[in-house]
This record gives C-alpha cells, structure tokens and sequence, in this order.
C-alpha cells in the first residue's frame, strides 16, 4: 500500500488557466484534497469560539500542504 503513495505518478492535472493544481486525476488526489478538506474543517470546528487562533490556524492548515500539490500535479505549476 505505502509504494502506491511513494511512487512518482501525478495525482493532479494542472490548471486551464492561472497558476496551480486542477483537479484530482489519481485516487491518491482525491484521498490527500478529502483529508486536506477535513483537517480544516476539524479546525474551524474545534476553534470557533477562538477566532484569531482559528484564522491563524487555518491559513496554515490551507498552506502547509502546498508543496505536496505542486510537487504531484502533472508538468508542474506555472502560469497557463
């Protein structure tokens, strides 16, 4: 199971247009963006009566997997 997570296949298609990852084309894709999904959704709940915390939180939530996508989308990021 972990070899299929290791290898070097892309779990996204990059973007028509702008700057990114498109949607999953991989189920490893839609497992990692449903998970992704998930952990910010656990903390918006867990921190609602925290506001500043939660803002903080949850923009770090949203960029710490950044690199993962950039380094699975097909042909890489770039301006399209």
């Amino acid at each position: 199971m972990l070899h299929l997570l290791l290898d070097k296949k892309p779990w996204f298609r990059p973007k028509n247009s702008g700057y990114g990852s498109g949607l999953p084309i991989a189920w490893q894709g839609w497992l990692f963006m449903a998970l992704h999904i998930a952990l910010i959704t656990g903390i918006a709940t867990l921190l609602r009566d925290r506001p500043a915390m939660m803002t903080i939180a949850i923009v770090l939530a949203g960029l710490a997997p950044l690199p993962i996508y950039r380094a699975r989308t097909e042909g890489g990021w770039r301006w399209r």
